[in-house]
């Protein structure tokens, strides 16, 4: 694979900070790494093998170029930018809930389905983070025996709601 021009909206929350880790963990081929959040996170500057990136207000000309754009900033803005980045010629994969629904975005996890993933028009959407690991694990038992019913109960991270809720998590934890 060549390497691609990779973009993440979201890029300074919990999520987007974790992908910008990841994809420097497993060496994904990276031409060019542009870092995108709203107005208050730009300007600051985060790490990437080795290289300090600056943060970038996302506008409707941050997807020029792109090859990929990971989205989690939220549904407002994947409802916003996802068409601005397919539009510039980008790949998006969308961590909101914005496209789960949508008959016409593949809902991809890729040790599931994979071969789902070339039949995008654009945007890719992922199920959320407790669906992805149940699936995965799921995915042989149903190929093997199948399933005829599944009842799960999740307990969701307040990470997931972001740095603010980690924050007042982490405050009101203190005062008990």
């Amino acid at each position: 694979m060549k390497d691609k021009k990779v973009a993440i909206l979201g890029a300074t929350g919990a999520v987007g900070k974790t992908m910008v880790s990841i994809l420097e963990e497993r060496e994904f081929p990276i031409a060019e790494l542009k870092l995108l959040a709203s107005e208050k996170s730009a300007g600051s500057i985060q790490e990437f093998k080795g290289i300090q990136i600056p943060i970038e207000k996302v506008n409707h000309n941050s997807f020029q170029g792109i090859d990929i754009a990971l989205f989690s900033a939220g549904s407002e803005a994947s409802r916003k930018y996802a068409p601005v980045a397919v539009n510039a010629g980008a790949v998006v994969i969308d961590n909101s809930s914005v496209f789960r629904m949508d008959n016409h975005v593949p809902l991809i996890v890729p040790e599931v389905n994979p071969e789902k993933i070339s039949k995008h028009s654009g945007i890719i959407a992922n199920p959320n983070c407790s669906t992805i690991q149940l699936v995965v694990i799921l995915k042989p038992i149903y190929d093997t025996v199948g399933i005829k019913r599944l009842i799960v109960s999740t307990y969701q991270s307040v990470s997931g709601t972001g740095k603010k809720a980690v924050e007042e998590l982490r405050v009101q934890s203190l005062s008990v």
